[in-house]
């Protein structure tokens, strides 16, 4: 069969995208793109739950924020090399969104989101009080150390691609998470949860599942970002901080790969070039919030995905019968005991 212009076209935007990753840093600021990095793991993450899981989670601070305390505390007070450091901010990110999703997938929507905004709650106020994360100061000067012992992440270019291989990594993790018959499953519980249910999947460990992997890489981004600013607070764990994410995804476009990238970046970058209007940022967020909800109901990355896949499929080789569902494919992957 003939491929359309879409196929040609997809591994050489893969390259170009590549080139201007590896480049971004001699012409933007490093801080700038390493923090754009960050939010677009985060994001990613938060997108894994919300956009094809279909949990809209409020919490999403909390491991976030308890990624980027367990990182400093690691680094500064036990001397841990930077992977170790990450691994661990892993680890209890997962056993958090384990416990978090255990407790919450038992409610539905507006009443799921506000037992994950209780508990994201729960967890400032200890980091507010507990002893080792520094309460209202939070940790400051964390050494951001050597990686595997030898290389320098002082330098801002080491960090930088340092940072940009994490958020690769995660990336990858989640798109073969959503590309996966897991995957597809997560689809079919988003799209009729009750034909899941039917089917014979146990739902709840399925959504508990999908809520630990978006804890875990929730949290691993929260811990860069603790290595780039050298410093964790409690605006990392306080509950605008799941606004924010919230935002970002559906500014780039909830349920598409690439629509949280966009998102954080677009953010990132407000944040940083219309800082000088002060309190009326956040009355500029709310205007471009409003206007991608009227004329980009796909978000910003929509009309580009929409355009990529017509160029990848001409019609002369769309097939008549149309797609399955996501309820249909997931028919035919084996439940999970």
């Amino acid at each position: 069969m003939k491929q359309g212009l879409g196929s040609d076209l997809h591994r050489p935007l893969i390259v170009l995208l590549a080139v201007a990753a590896l480049l971004a840093p001699l012409v933007f600021y490093p801080v700038f793109l390493m923090k754009a990095l960050c939010f677009a793991l985060f994001a990613c993450a938060f997108n894994l739950l919300v956009g094809y899981t279909g949990l809209m989670s409020f919490g999403h601070a909390a491991f976030f924020g308890l990624g980027s305390y367990v990182t400093a505390h690691a680094m500064k007070n036990w001397g841990v090399t930077p992977e170790l450091a990450l691994l661990a901010s892993i680890a209890a990110n997962a056993l958090l969104g384990l416990v978090f999703g255990w407790l919450s997938v038992r409610r539905v929507g507006i009443y799921f989101s506000m037992v994950t905004l209780a508990l994201s709650q729960i967890v400032y106020f200890y980091a507010l009080q507990a002893p080792w994360t520094g309460g209202e100061d939070g940790i400051q000067g964390v050494p951001r150390g050597a990686l595997f012992g030898f290389i320098d992440l002082r330098d801002s270019f080491h960090l930088y691609y340092f940072v940009l291989a994490v958020f690769v990594a995660g990336f990858a993790l989640i798109q073969r998470t959503v590309h996966s018959p897991f995957g597809h499953v997560l689809k079919g519980i988003r799209e009729n949860e009750q034909r899941a249910l039917s089917l014979g999947y146990r739902v709840e460990r399925y959504k508990i599942l999908a809520f630990t992997i978006s804890a875990a890489l929730s949290g691993l981004a929260g811990a860069t970002k603790c290595l780039v600013f050298e410093s964790a607070s409690l605006g990392d764990i306080y509950w605008p901080m799941s606004g924010e994410v919230v935002l970002m995804t559906l500014i780039g476009g909830m349920g598409l790969l690439w629509g949280p990238v966009v998102g954080a970046f677009v953010l990132v970058a407000m944040g940083l070039y219309l800082a000088q209007f002060g309190a009326w940022l956040t009355v500029i967020e709310g205007l471009i919030f409003v206007v991608c909800v009227l004329c980009f109901r796909s978000g910003l990355a929509g009309p580009i995905a929409a355009l990529l896949e017509r160029l990848r499929t001409p019609p002369s080789a769309q097939p008549m019968k149309a797609a399955a569902s996501p309820v249909e494919a997931a028919a035919d992957v084996p439940p999970l005991n």
